[in-house]
């Protein structure tokens, strides 16, 4: 009878408002990417949008408007006409399944945490944005220092090495022209803002990104971001880095001195200290300077699947048309199992593995979401390649996942069930 009544409700009041988009989200979807840029713009207009969790890998509902069907042409999106008999029968398996309705109704302001010198690498988050047409912001340590968070609702960490190492590239790079330009760049910075040392500033970012995120910002971050944040704060104290970042030593104490009670998401790991060894930590496994134990072919990690109707935050944020998805390394390739905090939410890992890759937790009023892996498409993406062409990949489930986390601030103001 319950489902009677609200076939019947639903079914009544769709007659009244007409005809529905549903910008479906499964395998026949022609763009998987761009769909997510139109569900912004939408909502920049003021115009709120039904996510359809768990149905058809996430799709979504809106009232007819005719830029609608327009945009989904010149992006090449897939969006389909649904009657009122159609919009009942949606709204009747979704009631009656693992699914659920959120309301989309206000775009977040992006930010991406990236540094105005050029890089010799991409980033797959911009990426995404600019592939699926989404506005964003390049804010760096002048921007943060200054305040700037306040502005914006989510913020990307780019592939960032917040422990002032410069990414761990001495071995390597470090006669390179564009790393010797990074570190006078960085130097110079530091010495403007009073900090004694490129570590101490990053430090001090890290520390005004955490209390963004604890008054309710949204963070978001991949590869050697997630990892070096986190040691960043957790090392508040010590002096981790070696002589040719800083001019000092390690402390050799600093094991003791490590304060994990202010990281996020990690604890009790070892860290990597010599600047020949390109790693940071034992948090990353397998560990970027250790042979590959096994190849593009046989690398995959699944996604968990959760109560749509109990918890709508990890489900939001896992919406997809595939279950398990190609893995993809990076400097931080993933999460040790053994370093996570006990309140992490892992929402995809490699099954019967120690290796977790998509995680998810609270912190204060607002929330983090880390990714391990450079990117989703490039199996080995290595420092000079070339950037990746998303229109080559518009259907990937890997870079979804980065655009679920675009749109999920935008059910912020729903009431949840708790």
């Amino acid at each position: 009878m319950k489902k009677l009544f609200l076939y019947i409700l639903f079914l009544s009041q769709s007659f009244i408002f007409g005809q529905k988009y549903l910008i479906p989200m499964d395998g026949v979807q022609t763009d998987h990417l761009k769909a997510y840029g139109i569900v912004h713009m939408i909502i920049n207009k003021g115009i709120s949008v039904e996510w359809l969790l768990n149905y058809r890998g996430g799709s979504f509902i809106v009232d007819t408007h005719d830029f609608i069907s327009r945009e989904g042409i010149l992006r090449g999106v897939l969006i389909e006409n649904i009657n009122a008999s159609g919009l009942g029968q949606i709204y009747v398996t979704v009631e009656s399944n693992n699914m659920d309705i959120i309301k989309l109704e206000k775009s977040a302001k992006i930010a991406v945490y990236s540094p105005p010198e050029k890089q010799p690498w991409d980033d797959a988050v911009t990426l995404a944005l600019t592939y699926a047409e989404i506005e964003y912001d390049v804010i760096f340590d002048d921007e943060l220092l200054a305040g700037a968070l306040k502005k914006y609702d989510w913020l990307h960490l780019h592939h960032e090495d917040f422990t002032g190492q410069y990414g761990k590239f001495y071995k390597n790079y470090h006669s390179a022209g564009w790393y010797i330009q990074q570190k006078a760049s960085f130097e110079a910075r530091a010495s403007r803002y009073g900090y004694s040392s490129v570590s101490e500033m990053k430090k001090a970012i890290a520390r005004i990104i955490r209390e963004y995120v604890k008054k309710g910002g949204f963070l978001f971050a991949m590869c050697s971001a997630t990892d070096s944040f986190d040691i960043a704060l957790a090392s508040e104290n010590v002096d981790i880095v070696d002589r040719v970042y800083d001019g000092t030593p390690v402390e050799a104490d600093y094991r003791q001195k490590m304060d994990f009670t202010k990281s996020m998401a990690f604890e009790n790991y070892d860290l990597y200290t010599s600047p020949l060894t390109y790693e940071y930590s034992t948090i990353d496994i397998p560990s970027s300077h250790k042979p590959i134990a096994k190849g593009a072919e046989a690398d995959y990690f699944a996604l968990f699947d959760f109560s749509a109707k109990w918890d709508p935050v990890p489900t939001m944020l896992t919406q997809n048309h595939v279950d398990v998805i190609n893995g993809f390394m990076g400097q931080t390739t993933g999460f040790h199992r053994s370093t996570l905090k006990k309140h992490v939410v892992v929402m995809g890992d490699v099954p019967n593995d120690e290796m977790v890759k998509y995680i998810h937790g609270n912190v204060g009023k607002g929330t983090y979401t880390f990714l391990g892996g450079h990117d989703p498409e490039d199996y080995r993406h290595f420092v000079g390649d070339p950037v990746t062409d998303l229109s080559l990949h518009r259907n990937s489930p890997g870079y979804r996942l980065i655009l679920n986390n675009v749109l999920f601030p935008a059910a912020r103001k729903k009431e949840r069930k708790t």
